[in-house]
């Protein structure tokens, strides 16, 4: 149970993670650190996506449910809708077209000046 639990954590972290590369452009425009942690972010998610990487939480993430002897998805309820955001099925030209989107706007907004 105890693993178990843990994993369901990595999900709901890989879950917050994704939705920072997401909008991270919008606190990094005030904190410079958000900002290049963000940067950062975007730049390790296009080469996992360009070079057919794992992201490293999957691998706890199946570590940890590999530990609590599940080896399935046998989470909780918010584990579960998230592992369906994380881990939605959509072709790789797509997933990294997306990627591409949001990099593109997250410069943009770095780039484009306050009002």
């Amino acid at each position: 149970m105890f693993y178990q639990t843990l994993a369901d954590a990595v999900v709901v972290t890989h879950l917050g993670w994704i939705l920072f590369l997401i909008f991270g452009a919008i606190p990094g425009r005030r904190w410079r650190w958000v900002r290049w942690l963000h940067l950062g972010g975007l730049v390790f998610s296009i080469a996992l996506q360009r070079f057919s990487w794992i992201c490293p939480l999957t691998y706890l993430e199946v570590w940890l449910r590999t530990l609590s002897g599940s080896g399935a998805y046998h989470s909780g309820f918010i584990a579960h809708y998230a592992a369906r955001v994380v881990y939605a099925q959509l072709p790789h030209r797509q997933e990294f077209a997306a990627t591409i989107i949001i990099v593109i706007v997250s410069l943009w907004a770095y780039i484009a000046p306050r009002r």
